[in-house]
């Protein structure tokens, strides 16, 4: 009667701490697990868990369910990855290029996953502050790039990873800081820091001043995602971030942040050419670094 999308479901729902998280993780509705929950529960003649328990409180049959699926689950996983490479081989090669440093919160975990899985894929990484990455990964210098700017192409696959939300970072004492959200015309007398590459690669001017005919009084570039967090932090400007690479700094109350208009929700892709798509090891990275996403950001949704 148990099936392994119900150990899968029971594990993500301990994982998530709710259903509405453990949806997200799923890629279901929340309806839609409800009611595979419940199924699971009639074929059993159980309860699974504790309804409106906060923290989330499992029944002694749920439990049950959970130590099969931590037994289960791992061995399964080990199992399916050593039929990939019997069918494809080990060897290979994995050349990314990332758009920004706060990307290595999340990717640098799940490389390290990925090479206990493959430790014979040559694996090397890059920014992509000084050049273009999309015709590298073309011509094939290149093998993945993670970016929020897919320009359409028909060599050119695009993996979804998350959605997030832009938000305007600026010093605690600033004026902004005790707005609602932000207008396009309360960046023209501000100085906007941000990641040297092209302005019309950046949310904030693509998706946010350029279409308001705006722009700031003045810019400043630096790679480094905590020096721009020290720089808004001491009043030398503010910056547009991703929710999730802003979170620790907003913890330790360093800066605050607020919602661009109504909301900006960008996503972020793995971009790989399209002759790479059916690659075993590459597959496997690409389903590791959205587990990685989920279980490290705070503040994304599923794409």
């Amino acid at each position: 009667m148990l099936e392994i999308k119900h150990l899968r479901t029971l594990t993500a729902l301990r994982d998530g701490g709710s259903l509405v998280e453990a949806a997200q993780r799923l890629h279901l509705t929340q309806s839609a697990l409800s009611h595979q929950i419940k199924d699971l529960e009639d074929r059993l003649g159980v309860s699974l868990f504790v309804r409106k328990s906060r923290p989330l409180r499992f029944t002694r049959a749920g439990l049950e369910i959970l130590n099969a699926a931590d037994q289960v689950l791992p061995q399964l996983q080990h199992t399916e990855l050593n039929l990939k490479k019997l069918a494809g081989g080990e060897t290979g090669r994995l050349n990314m290029v990332i758009e920004c440093h706060s990307c290595f919160e999340w990717l640098m975990p799940a490389i390290n996953r990925f090479r206990d899985q493959w430790p014979e894929v040559e694996i090397d990484l890059t920014t992509s502050f000084h050049f273009d990455p999309l015709p590298a990964l073309t011509r094939g210098d290149i093998d993945l790039v993670i970016t929020s700017d897919p320009e359409p192409d028909p060599r050119i696959h695009y993996q979804p990873l998350f959605r997030y939300q832009s938000l305007l970072a600026v010093a605690n004492q600033h004026p902004l800081a005790s707005r609602s959200q932000i207008e396009p015309q309360d960046l023209a007398t501000e100085t906007l820091i941000h990641y040297p590459i092209d302005t019309d690669r950046l949310d904030v001017f693509s998706k946010f001043l350029s279409p308001a005919g705006l722009a700031p009084a003045g810019t400043r570039q630096t790679e480094l995602t905590l020096m721009m967090i020290q720089l808004v932090a001491s009043g030398r400007g503010v910056a547009c971030l991703p929710n999730w690479a802003l979170q620790p700094y907003l913890d330790g109350k360093l800066v605050t942040a607020t919602p661009l208009g109504d909301g900006i929700w960008p996503t972020l892709y793995a971009a790989i050419r399209e002759d790479q798509c059916d690659d075993n090891y590459m597959q496997d990275f690409l389903q590791l670094s959205v587990e990685t996403c989920f279980d490290r950001l705070k503040g994304i949704e599923p794409a």
